[in-house]
């Protein structure tokens, strides 16, 4: 057999291999976070090398579905949709369309999260909320300030219980993070948005859905104020970021 006949047979073997960690992903409901196999099963499981193994997991990492983590080994992870994310933040254009556009979004997953974590919250996650809430008012790094309101938010839909809700808002982090950043190097803009949320946890504790859907609506809508674009068409209603 020539070297290129070798190669092909390589390729292949490795393409199956790589076809057979899907199906091992898939029939054992392995998700991201979950770890492999070692590459002894993985072997045994194809009918393959271990050095085929190895090559397909490279190929895997390569493509950003799995990752080594010390003393755990090849570990399932997506990367793919984090630097996608990332471009679109960088790349967004934050105009009062865009912001009202992404807020729109969060306004369909956030004011609605009063009617399952009202009797659900606990008070060990309010304190927490309370936390991250003052972290964020005394942060002087405005990047700082925007993750501790991004965590802020997302403990909001995490306590939530939805699993699936809350990967789709965790994927959107450095979008939202980005919106998040607009205004917070102005003490003003985050003392304002320490208020808005100490009024969502106020009622939340309190059991006030209708006051959680109020404070949580008015709160999305304020960062419109730190948008240049919008600042020309008006002041906009009170709200949050």
């Amino acid at each position: 057999m020539d070297a290129g006949g070798r190669e092909d047979e390589r390729a292949s073997a490795v393409d199956h291999v790589v076809a057979a960690i899907r199906d091992l992903i898939r029939d054992r409901g392995l998700n991201v976070g979950d770890a492999l196999p070692g590459e002894i099963e993985i072997a045994a499981m194809a009918g393959a090398s271990r050095n085929t193994v190895r090559e397909a997991i490279r190929i895997l990492k390569a493509y950003g579905l799995v990752e080594s983590r010390p003393k755990i080994g090849a570990v399932i992870t997506d990367r793919r949709q984090t630097a996608v994310n990332a471009l679109l933040s960088f790349a967004i254009d934050l105009s009062a369309e865009s912001f009202r556009d992404i807020q729109g979004f969060r306004r369909l997953i956030e004011m609605n999260l009063g009617e399952v974590l009202v009797g659900r919250i606990g008070a060990a996650e309010i304190a927490d909320l309370r936390r991250l809430n003052a972290a964020m008012a005394a942060a002087a790094d405005p990047f700082e300030a925007a993750r501790l309101d991004f965590l802020f938010h997302r403990s909001l839909v995490d306590a939530a219980g939805n699993r699936t809700l809350a990967e789709i808002y965790a994927m959107l982090e450095p979008v939202i993070r980005r919106l998040m950043e607009t205004g917070k190097s102005l003490r003003r803009a985050r003392e304002g948005a320490a208020a808005e949320h100490a009024d969502i946890v106020a009622a939340l504790e309190r059991g006030d859905r209708l006051g959680f859907a109020y404070h949580m609506s008015r709160h999305l809508d304020a960062g419109l104020e730190y948008i240049p674009a919008a600042r020309a068409d008006g002041p906009p209603e009170r709200g949050g970021r």
